[in-house]
């Protein structure tokens, strides 16, 4: 049995939410669009929270794996270079691992970085305007439903 690629299953699902969303919002009776707008309020308020971590991305010093491994003949690997001596002992260790984490990182994880800090702050904007608005329709939707003065 083959795998399915992740982003045909990714795309699928999107089209689903997109024909759920459509159908779920087309049987809200008038009455009930103010509340729908709130929860849509809502869910942009969490899109804003994950746009803020996007955005919190630090470019310059990401975090960096280190791999301890041991084979069967107990030889002891840093990042995969070899420890020459097996009785090297725990400062020691630790010196090679604090040099494995301080190394630079690779130019495409920083570009890759800045692009998740482009995307973040570009949603960030949408979810904020997308809020403002349901705020403002949300407002405008009560007053129709205040009674007038004479």
């Amino acid at each position: 049995m083959e795998a399915i690629d992740p982003f045909v299953f990714r795309l699928s699902i999107f089209v689903l939410a997109i024909f759920v969303g459509y159908f779920v919002v087309w049987a809200v009776t008038p009455a009930l669009h103010t509340p729908l707008m709130s929860v849509t309020n809502a869910i942009s308020s969490v899109i804003v929270v994950g746009a803020l971590i996007a955005v919190s991305v630090n470019p310059t010093n990401p975090p960096k794996n280190i791999v301890i491994s041991v084979d069967k003949n107990s030889n002891t690997y840093v990042d995969g270079k070899k420890i020459a001596d097996a009785s090297i002992g725990e400062p020691k260790l630790m010196d090679l691992i604090k040099s494995a984490a301080a190394m630079p990182p690779s130019e495409s994880l920083v570009r890759s970085a800045w692009t998740s800090k482009g995307l973040g702050f570009f949603a960030l904007i949408l979810a904020c305007v997308n809020i403002f608005g349901g705020f403002l329709v949300t407002s405008r939707m009560l007053a129709m439903y205040k009674k007038k003065e004479k």
